[in-house]
């Protein structure tokens, strides 16, 4: 066959995954091997946009129970109520990892067939 047409076997992503960078907490590794499994990312370029992603990912997270922690106001040193620093650092490792998931084109159909809305509807 000529084309654009795939065979289903040209679309199953290897089973074995690429091994995440240690530096990832552990909920950050977990998802790096279901993502690189279901969507078989297996490209350098792909695997470092990933690994980029996933630390922003740990970063927004971590800020995030901080802030949970602290809550959302600091009072400076002149007893007024401010903003938590760390609300910034959260809404830009947020954004930062979305960016990356886009970057990735994980909006798109996966390799395997899953859950989610029915293609053409």
């Amino acid at each position: 066959m000529s084309g654009n047409i795939h065979h289903e076997n040209e679309m199953k992503p290897s089973k074995k995954a690429a091994r995440p960078p240690a530096h990832l907490s552990k909920g950050a590794r977990k998802l790096w091997k279901m993502l690189t499994v279901e969507y078989g990312i297996i490209d350098a370029g792909g695997l470092e946009i990933l690994a980029t992603g996933l630390s922003a990912h740990d970063r927004f997270t971590g800020a995030r129970l901080a802030i949970e922690e602290q809550g959302l106001t600091i009072t400076d040193r002149f007893g007024v109520q401010k903003p938590h620093p760390l609300l910034a650092c959260e809404r830009d490792a947020r954004g930062q990892w979305l960016a990356a998931l886009k970057q990735l084109c994980l909006d798109v159909e996966r390799l395997r067939p899953g859950p989610g809305r029915p293609g053409g509807r």
